[in-house]
């Protein structure tokens, strides 16, 4: 495939998908660690799974494209997974604390998700799956919700 300006946009927009998703999928695991109940870290981990899913799928497309996936995550990922280690060692109800930083990334999530919807040409197979995982994300951020609230 020839590589036109259209071209390295979608790729762009792959990348910064596949570079939230690497955030995304760090972030669950480092709150699943910190998390105390057995349940939410079950949950966690399954969404850390889901996110490495993403990421996989969002590769394989860039590959499609004849470009060189990028190998990690972003710097504002890493601040707010430095910002999660602060917060749970300042605070007495950790889980809690620890959904509400899950919420947060999980916003930002979807908010990337959908910036980056529309980069996508209709009816093609990558809109299908930037959609997918879309809806994905936005239930995750609903059931994150509700399960902050059972912990409160």
């Amino acid at each position: 495939m020839k590589t036109t300006e259209n071209n390295q946009n979608l790729v762009n927009s792959l990348q910064d998908l596949l570079q939230k998703n690497y955030d995304a999928e760090a972030g669950y695991k480092q709150v699943m660690q910190k998390a105390q109940s057995e349940p939410l870290k079950n949950w966690l981990q399954q969404k850390a799974l889901q996110r490495n899913t993403f990421a996989t799928e969002l590769d394989f497309q860039i590959r499609k494209h004849n470009a060189e996936p990028k190998a990690s995550g972003t710097l504002k990922g890493d601040l707010h997974r430095g910002w999660i280690n602060v917060k749970s060692t300042l605070t007495t109800n950790t889980d809690e604390a620890l959904m509400e930083e899950c919420i947060r990334g999980e916003k930002e999530s979807v908010k990337e998700y959908e910036e980056q919807l529309g980069n996508f040409n209709p009816n093609t197979e990558i809109k299908t799956i930037i959609q997918s995982q879309l809806t994905t994300v936005k239930s995750a951020l609903n059931t994150v919700k509700k399960l902050e609230d059972i912990i409160d």
